[in-house]
């Protein structure tokens, strides 16, 4: 797989700009806020509908202009795809393939797959759980698109469900100012019992979508393990093997995202899963929202669930975040990102790899090792603010990016 043409029309920086691509290593080299970014990220926009950068689309409209359009032209095997996107702020996107209107901007999800390093990366190592959730599921919707429809009905439900509790919680709080009463009794008596049995509606579609995303991230984490630490031994041989764990709330009490727990705990045994897993963990899901209803119904906010899991990463018996060293942190998110790069590959067909102003953050063995294992890569894409950060392991095609405009030098 590789991207043969990249055409943008007012996406961040550019009015327009046409950009012809082929096989191997291309550099786009230039000074820092000239353009380098939005280049490759508007590729990693493609791939994904998202951006590594900003959690909405707004930013990526030119200053002044309605909408932003990409168009990307995907050769794989001996089949092209023309794919363009228009980016609309506050309105729903549009998507065309081979100039043809398709029903929902993410049928043609899959067809580009890329596989982006960033600086931002490192929030993967010391971030938020939130960074490594969107790990899981971008890379479980770049294996299987049918993915992006399970993550968009579990939003769609958390949302609706979310929206409910606040009413119910509001409701809840005016009942005890005005009677002080405690009980679901008097609560109801209070014009909410009509939002309790429609909760119990909407717990079993938050179980069933939510189970579904809680066993494909199960099934994926115990692919990647192998992958990750083996990535991270060659990118850091001397340091403390690399392992990865499930934290979920089924079993911390349902705050996953404060619960400081560093190991296995809470992470189901890959061995013991059974065939019915989907069904048990819908069950399990189901139970544990019943658990903990009068702190949802307290505090307005759906507190079981994949929304709040974590995905733990460690060096030998300690938690990566807070014990690791920068460069070791670096290595781990280097590491996430290569597991994933051959696991994609193992599913047919090269990825395109992106490493956006990556080698400037490295030191010489790490720049050295990570350039060693992308180098086969069918296509891989750089930035860079000088030539000298682009190590001669990736020698190739290149571009100078100034003052909006893209020149190939070589």
């Amino acid at each position: 797989m590789h991207v043969a043409h990249l055409s943008l029309t007012d996406f961040r920086s550019y009015a327009s700009v046409e950009l012809g691509l082929e096989p191997g290593v291309t550099a786009l080299v230039g000074p820092n806020g000239q353009g380098k970014t939005n280049l490759v990220e508007a590729l990693g926009y493609v791939a994904t509908h998202s951006s590594h950068r900003v959690a909405n689309d707004a930013p990526l409209v030119r200053q002044g202009a309605a909408r932003a359009i990409v168009r990307c032209a995907v050769h794989r095997d001996d089949r092209r795809a023309l794919i363009e996107l228009e980016i609309n702020p506050g309105k729903a996107n549009r998507a065309r393939l081979n100039r043809s209107p398709v029903s929902r901007p993410r049928d043609v999800i899959g067809l580009l797959r890329t596989v982006l390093f960033a600086p931002e990366d490192l929030a993967l190592s010391k971030g938020d759980p939130s960074e490594r959730r969107r790990f899981l599921d971008d890379l479980l919707v770049a294996r299987a698109p049918r993915f992006a429809g399970v993550r968009a009905d579990y939003d769609r439900v958390l949302k609706q469900r979310g929206a409910l509790l606040r009413t119910a919680a509001q409701a809840r709080r005016g009942s005890r100012s005005a009677r002080r009463a405690e009980s679901d009794t008097a609560f109801a008596a209070a014009g909410a019992g009509d939002v309790l049995s429609t909760l119990e509606v909407w717990d079993a579609h938050l179980a069933r979508h939510g189970a579904e995303l809680l066993q494909a991230r199960l099934e994926l984490i115990e692919a990647l393990r192998p992958l990750v630490a083996g990535a991270y031994s060659a990118l850091a041989p001397t340091s403390a093997p690399a392992t990865l764990a499930y934290r979920s709330t089924l079993s911390t009490g349902g705050d996953a995202a404060e619960d400081e727990v560093a190991g296995e705990r809470g992470s189901p045994d890959a061995q013991t899963l059974s065939t019915d897993l989907g069904k048990t963990l819908e069950q399990q899901l189901r139970d544990r929202l019943l658990e903990v209803r009068q702190a949802e119904l307290e505090r307005g906010v759906t507190l079981v669930g994949p929304h709040r899991d974590d995905l733990i990463l460690g060096l030998g018996d300690l938690p990566a975040r807070g014990y690791a060293s920068h460069g070791e942190s670096w290595s781990f998110a280097l590491a996430l990102r290569l597991a994933a790069y051959d696991l994609l590959r193992a599913d047919g067909g090269d990825p395109v790899l992106i490493l956006d102003d990556v080698f400037a953050e490295l030191d010489s063995h790490r720049r050295r090792r990570l350039a060693e294992i992308v180098a086969p890569a069918e296509q891989v894409l750089i930035t860079a603010a000088v030539p000298d950060d682009v190590p001669k392991e990736l020698a190739g095609a290149r571009f100078d990016v100034a003052e909006g405009s893209v020149t190939r030098v070589r």
